[in-house]
């Protein structure tokens, strides 16, 4: 997802998409493990993508304690 649709999503939906993130770059990693992974490019989408949804959020706590 790109930056401007993550915005646009809700706080609820980012924690529950950066969760499923998480939870497939866990997976991916044992795969990677294993040997059996195709593409190592997806690993590091996720993890730059988990990062984008972190900063929103961190981004959007800040606005409301301030």
């Amino acid at each position: 997802m790109k930056v401007k649709e993550l915005r646009e999503l809700s706080n609820d939906e980012l924690i529950s998409r950066r969760r499923e993130l998480r939870k497939e770059t866990f997976n991916l990693r044992l795969q990677q493990q294993a040997g059996s992974i195709e593409k190592s490019s997806v690993l590091r989408s996720h993890r730059r993508e988990v990062a984008r949804i972190e900063t929103i959020l961190s981004e959007r706590a800040q606005k409301t304690a301030a």
